[in-house]
């Protein structure tokens, strides 16, 4: 059996020693023919240069080096289009996801699980508005998503082949992995974890990123928030309603004038604001829309080190030929949508 790792990163260069001082360990113990993919999501750091030293000393050790920053959900989505696997293990490379759970993913995944995710049930070294923020996405996303998206379950997760043979179906641009694994409803286990501190670095989602993530999961998944406008709508017309019984009231001068005027100054201004809210939000809807219309490519692949090519995946750019032990690609272009860019060979030391 063949164990894939893969492991997006960015900006991780003070991490990857403590990675891969426990991470080929862990595997080595199981016994099985393992690799680990590490795709550098457009890195300014050191990470590309320190993981081609790697690679080079060991061939299990692969890079996939993008033309620029994608998205950590494109590098999630690189890794496990070019996978070889049996089994595909899913984790950050800070060592809060701790390789250590490996075997015991292994345990459930014989009982004949497909997907195994790790549960934090602590989350040691943050600070209180850091846990709030982070109970309050889980929350959100089953509320607004669904309800099958399980509560502090991050994407430190084992993938069975079927498993991942199905997620590689899913090619839209703007993607949230967590919702599309609870959509397949396939069977899941957990394995409860205490979630250590990060070794070294910095968080790569602070509560802006977590922000943004929550729309993208919530836009690409769910018809929620048009439907929360139209709940709106029938709330700001009961309160235009209940305005309007005022006016024979104001007549009679049993209300002040003043007041009047206040109220419905205050009711045009909700309803003028409710409006904007509901355009922007079917403007996002339909940005989205004609993002996806144009079928650009999820993402470029500018470098490759000891990666083969084992399968064409549609919305994706190789370029070969740039790493000096990469294997290089022909040039033609797959009815499948995937695009090979040929550039000049690699030269090879002396």
């Amino acid at each position: 059996m063949l164990i894939s790792v893969v492991v997006p990163v960015y900006n991780e260069q003070e991490v990857l020693p403590h990675l891969f001082e426990k991470l080929p360990a862990v595997l080595e113990r199981t016994g099985y023919s393992y690799e680990i993919i590490v795709v550098n999501d457009g890195s300014h750091d050191g990470t590309a240069d320190w993981m081609r030293q790697q690679a080079r000393l060991d061939d299990r050790i692969k890079l996939i080096q993008f033309s620029r920053n994608f998205g950590q959900q494109a590098a999630m989505t690189a890794g496990l289009d070019y996978a070889r696997g049996d089994v595909v293990v899913v984790m950050d490379a800070d060592l809060q996801d701790p390789p250590e759970l490996l075997d015991a993913m292994l345990e459930k995944y014989y009982e004949g699980y497909d997907v195994v995710s790790c549960q934090r049930i602590s989350r040691a070294g943050e600070t209180w508005f850091k846990k709030f923020t982070a109970t309050a996405f889980y929350e959100l996303m089953r509320r607004a998503i669904d309800r099958r998206i399980p509560a502090e379950v991050g994407d430190f997760r084992l993938y069975s082949r079927d498993a991942v043979d199905a997620l590689r179906a899913f090619r839209e641009q703007h993607r949230f992995m967590r919702g599309l694994v609870a959509w397949l409803g396939l069977r899941e286990a957990f394995i409860p974890f205490h979630r250590p501190q990060r070794v070294a670095g910095e968080t790569k989602y602070p509560v802006s990123k977590l922000i943004k993530l929550a729309w993208t999961a919530i836009s690409s998944s769910s018809a929620v928030p048009l439907k929360l406008c139209t709940y709106l709508g029938w709330i700001v017309m009961a309160c235009g309603l209940l305005s309007a019984t005022l006016i024979p009231l104001a007549a009679m001068n049993w209300i002040s004038v003043s007041l009047t005027g206040l109220g419905w100054a205050t009711f045009q201004l909700a309803l003028t604001g409710f409006q904007l809210i509901a355009i922007g939000l079917l403007g996002d809807y339909v940005g989205r829309i004609y993002e996806e219309s144009k079928q650009r490519p999820l993402y470029i692949v500018a470098e490759t080190c000891n990666v083969s090519v084992k399968r064409d995946m549609p919305r994706s750019v190789w370029m070969s030929g740039r790493a000096d032990f990469a294997t290089s690609i022909p040039s033609e272009q797959e009815s499948d949508g995937v695009i090979r860019i040929p550039t000049r060979a690699p030269r090879r030391a002396a």
